[in-house]
């Protein structure tokens, strides 16, 4: 059965995108904060110079995720006080889609970095590493975008 579309108004658009920035927000800094924690740990030390590369690259990419998943809110406030236009629905919509991209890097090189660590296998690392940037890309882009063309069809 399909459900028919409801035309959200700008305002509501908005106050979506800015509930699923407060929603992600909080996951994103706790994994940063754990990412800033493990490099003071003493096995960190001993991990090879290419896994400890990986683990600052991590870093850095969950940090763009932060800036992305952030950018809705200070675009309202900063660009366009007090209204809501088509293009901050636009921007902030695709800051927050865009976000998911490195965040699905930066866990999957973290993935990657705790396999290595436990197998101490470069192989099942990588593998590992691979497999969880395909499963996340797929389910947060494949998917949904698979499932909008197939919409699209219908229409």
């Amino acid at each position: 059965m399909d459900n028919p579309s409801v035309e959200e108004s700008l305002k509501e658009q908005m106050g979506r995108i800015i509930e699923e920035a407060r929603m992600m927000l909080p996951g994103i800094q706790a994994l940063f904060g754990f990412q800033t924690i493990a490099v003071f740990n003493d096995r960190f030390e001993r991990l090879p110079l290419y896994a400890q590369d990986c683990h600052v690259a991590a870093l850095a990419l969950v940090v763009v995720a932060i800036a992305l998943v952030m950018l809705p809110a200070a675009y309202h406030r900063l660009a366009e006080p007090g209204c809501v236009s088509q293009h901050a629905i636009k921007v902030s919509s695709r800051a927050i889609c865009y976000a998911l991209a490195p965040l699905a890097a930066g866990l999957s090189l973290d993935i990657a970095l705790v396999l290595y660590m436990v197998t101490e296998s470069s192989r099942a690392s990588a593998i590992g590493g691979v497999a969880a940037f395909t499963l996340l890309i797929s389910m947060w882009f494949a998917y949904p975008l698979l499932m909008r063309h197939r919409q699209n069809r219908r229409c």
